[in-house]
């Protein structure tokens, strides 16, 4: 198992891109002089590139520029020229002096701002409801509500879900170009707002001209992308597989494999059916989503009428908290223990002392009792330990930094253990310990047996 847990770490597109159907392409513009600092990651661009990959509009540009507008201006320019049909761009609305997209996209369209009176009463009323109690000034805020309802003439405004309403642009009615979409940036505001965002005129008449794509999203843990993508060149070899857009990528470390193909494509069927006929045969017992789901989601759904209790040490609680974030959890999850010290084992868990000295803390053995501790302590019907050196010191020849023992037990005896040599540093460790425990549980829940290599 490879890769950063989050992260894409590669994509493949048959053919440099092949199946890439002519239609609805996009680019996203992200704004923020805070996105380029470093300080903080984007998450509009990526969830705005999902939204629109589902609506089978293909995104070609993923831009972040700072709140400069000629910097904003060139982005603009730059994906007009490559040709899109949709820009979306995230942030730089609001009341301030740096908040400059609406009057950046006005002068790209050719569009002079305009006061719009019934979003300056909308966003006037939003404001007025914080105004007394924060004592905002009077002026500055007649100001904000200005700014904030200047519109491009002919462009159709989208209610705010925060205090900055959105816009729909129309092409420059002299040249044409691209629709442009502008949503603020606090990326909660822009799901609130992406429905009717898609509703709008200019939106809605762009995304006329094409159709959801037909995927299949497959799931594999324990296979390496080296072998996904042997696999891949072998079922090329015999079948074509240009109608078929295919990427993979790694995140939570498991391997994700999407494919798509334009609607009514018998060829891309063909080649679908190829791919997936031969990852079955190699990897089949790798596969455990054909949906998309993740293996939060899975598990979810597998713990409906189990209790279940976890005892971990080198996660250091990761676990319990990665089980009780779903909505809903408390009716399945337990408790947890996080028995860091061996005296927590002994005293919490009931682990023997003399089962420490002799095999010491990080062994099979202990991982055993630390499950039954869990089992018993909480009254669980399944129980998951974890305990392992996740470094950077403390490793030895025999259990070196890595070295992570896992026990998954259940009150009717079924049991499944493994004690791998996980790679990485001492948060991937952690993380990949996680990640692993969670896919014991599910392997024991759905009867599937030893787990493949990690």
């Amino acid at each position: 198992m490879t890769g950063d847990s989050g992260s894409d770490t590669g994509v493949r597109m048959t053919d440099g891109g092949h199946g890439a159907r002519a239609g609805v392409r996009a680019g996203i513009v992200a704004t923020g002089s805070e996105l380029l600092t470093g300080r903080i990651a984007d998450r509009n661009g990526p969830w705005v590139a999902e939204r629109l990959g589902e609506l089978g509009v293909e995104v070609s540009h993923l831009l972040l520029v700072g709140d400069r507008g000629e910097d904003m201006a060139a982005a603009l320019r730059f994906l007009d020229g490559d040709g899109v049909d949709l820009i979306v761009t995230t942030g730089g609305l609001g009341p301030t002096a740096d908040d400059l997209t609406a009057e950046v996209v006005a002068d790209a369209t050719g569009r002079p701002l305009e006061l719009d009176e019934h979003m300056e009463k909308v966003v006037g009323d939003i404001i007025a409801k914080f105004a007394d109690r924060l004592r905002w000034d009077a002026d500055a805020l007649a100001a904000a509500n200005r700014k904030q309802a200047m519109v491009p003439r002919g462009a159709t405004p989208i209610s705010p879900a925060g205090t900055a309403p959105g816009l729909a642009v129309p092409p420059d009615p002299e040249r044409g170009g691209p629709t442009i979409l502008v949503l603020p940036g606090p990326p909660r505001e822009v799901g609130a707002m992406w429905e009717d965002a898609l509703a709008s005129g200019p939106v809605r008449e762009v995304l006329a001209r094409t159709a959801p794509y037909d995927e299949t999203h497959l799931r594999l843990f324990g296979v390496p992308e080296s072998e996904i993508a042997a696999t891949l060149r072998e079922v090329g070899e015999h079948t074509d597989l240009a109608p078929l857009e295919i990427t993979t990528c790694l995140r939570d470390f498991a391997l994700e494999v999407d494919l798509r193909h334009a609607p009514g494509s018998a060829d891309a069927v063909v080649a679908r059916d190829a791919v997936i006929t031969e990852i079955d045969r190699r990897h089949g017992r790798a596969v455990f989503s054909r949906a998309g789901q993740t293996i939060d989601e899975l598990l979810f759904d597998l713990l409906d009428g189990q209790v279940v209790a976890t005892a971990e040490s080198c996660t250091g609680g990761l676990l319990a908290g990665r089980l009780t974030a779903p909505a809903g959890a408390s009716a399945h999850v337990a408790g947890g223990v996080v028995s860091y010290s061996n005296d927590a084992k002994a005293d919490v868990l009931g682990v023997p002392r003399e089962l420490i000295e002799a095999h010491g803390a990080v062994s099979p053995q202990v991982a055993e009792a630390m499950a039954d501790g869990a089992l018993t302590r909480f009254g669980a019907t399944v129980a998951v330990s974890v305990t392992g050196v996740a470094g950077p010191g403390g490793g030895t020849e025999a259990k070196p930094v890595g070295y992570v023992c896992f026990c998954v037990r259940t009150a009717d005896g079924r049991t499944l253990a493994r004690d791998p040599v996980l790679p990485g540093a001492r948060g991937d460790i952690r993380e990949r310990s996680v990640v692993l425990a969670m896919h014991l549980i599910r392997r024991v829940l759905t009867g599937d047996g030893e787990p493949g290599p990690v």
